[in-house]
């Protein structure tokens, strides 16, 4: 279609879910930086003032149930709850963690994959302000990051840390031309009109999406059902690993299924999917595409990937076949290649865990590592 409408949604650090991605994440970094090589798939569950935490865990090193309570306590407190229903005092924590199959670890030994599965990446061009993602979801995730910077200096008094966005982007010619609507859903206080919480949002809104995308305010659903003051886990059991699609790109392109938070870089579900928009990005940002979709395959135990699948929806300057057979000689797509060259074996990953693994800006610690773009060279080459 030449004209159409397309919308993604996000969820802010404090949504149910995203607290447990968050929690599974800091376990990982705790145990990450006691063992670089520690093998960590961990699993959290919040409800109503109680955190569970299951998983299968290897280190070489002790790792105290303390020190895994106290990182609990302060990721939900860093989110900001300290409200009766769910607060980092007085919540309790349930630690299930247990040491990982020797099963899988016999694969994991000799470089294999993990598991089986499929992964994929994907980068587009359509927005130039967008770090090569779909206009809707890094608006989305934008605009309640902005959100929750402002609640947590002080410049919104009275919201709450739970909330969601939903923006449809109006299409032309396979570029997001406009916003045409907008929801945002935050809860608040009991003591904060609704008026008031419109208000805080509103102006959010007009300091994220740029003036000349922006939709009337007529179209823009704050708070639709009219009060939202019980959220966060108390309102909603949460789970790691639920919010798949806000996590990569916002339904533009497939999920293999698998999620990211609580694994480490041994598990092919996380580390084919960065290296996947790794590679996606850099065909994109060396001007070959377009836009670009990756797919990765794996067998578990296995080290190579079984497939690689390359597709530029007819918007690539060379062959997808070429850009393959570039990709599986130049590559290392093995579980071993992809986290050196990702420098992944580090406690990098509690960041990821809110607002997108993808489209965000690499930093000096090394998270964010696939956002880069230092592989243009070798793909402009093959021009």
């Amino acid at each position: 279609m030449s004209r159409y409408l397309f919308t993604s949604e996000s969820v802010s650090e404090g949504h149910p879910d995203k607290v447990c991605d968050q929690i599974s994440d800091a376990v990982l970094d705790l145990m990450l930086d006691k063992d670089p090589y520690a093998r960590v798939a961990v699993e959290a569950m919040a409800t109503t003032d109680r955190v569970v935490l299951a998983g299968e865990t290897r280190v070489q090193a002790i790792v105290s149930p303390d020190e895994i309570e106290q990182a609990v306590r302060r990721v939900i407190q860093n989110i900001g709850y300290e409200q009766p229903g769910f607060n980092s005092r007085t919540v309790q924590i349930e630690n299930y963690l247990h040491t990982q199959s020797a099963d899988i670890a016999l694969g994991v030994d000799r470089d294999g994959a993990g598991d089986q599965g499929i992964m994929f990446g994907y980068a587009t061009n359509e927005c130039p302000d967008t770090h090569f993602m779909p206009a809707p979801i890094f608006y989305a995730h934008l605009l309640l990051k902005n959100l929750a910077h402002k609640r947590h200096i002080g410049l919104l008094k009275g919201l709450e840390p739970d909330a969601k966005s939903q923006i449809t982007f109006l299409y032309e010619n396979d570029k997001p031309v406009a916003v045409d609507n907008m929801v945002v859903s935050t809860q608040h206080a009991s003591d904060t009109p609704v008026e008031t919480v419109r208000e805080m949002v509103i102006q959010t809104i007009t300091e994220t999406i740029p003036r000349s995308l922006l939709c009337p305010e007529n179209k823009i659903f704050i708070n639709p059902t009219g009060r939202f003051v019980i959220g966060g886990p108390e309102g909603d059991t949460g789970l790691t690993g639920r919010k798949i699609i806000v996590d990569t790109y916002g339904g533009a392109a497939p999920h293999g299924g698998g999620a990211f938070s609580g694994k480490d870089a041994t598990k092919v579900d996380r580390t084919a999917a960065y290296m996947a928009r790794y590679i996606a990005k850099n065909i994109v940002a060396a001007g070959l595409a377009d836009k670009c979709l990756i797919q990765l395959s794996y067998a578990i135990g296995v080290a190579h990937p079984l497939s690689v699948y390359v597709n530029t929806s007819g918007t690539g300057k060379i062959p997808d076949e070429q850009l393959t057979r570039l990709i599986e000689k130049e590559i290392d797509l093995t579980p071993k290649g992809m986290r050196e060259a990702l420098n992944l074996n580090k406690p990098i990953f509690l960041p990821t865990a809110a607002y997108g693994h993808f489209g965000r800006t690499p930093q000096p610690d090394g998270t964010f590592s696939w956002e880069k773009t230092d592989l243009t060279a070798l793909f402009q080459k093959s021009i």
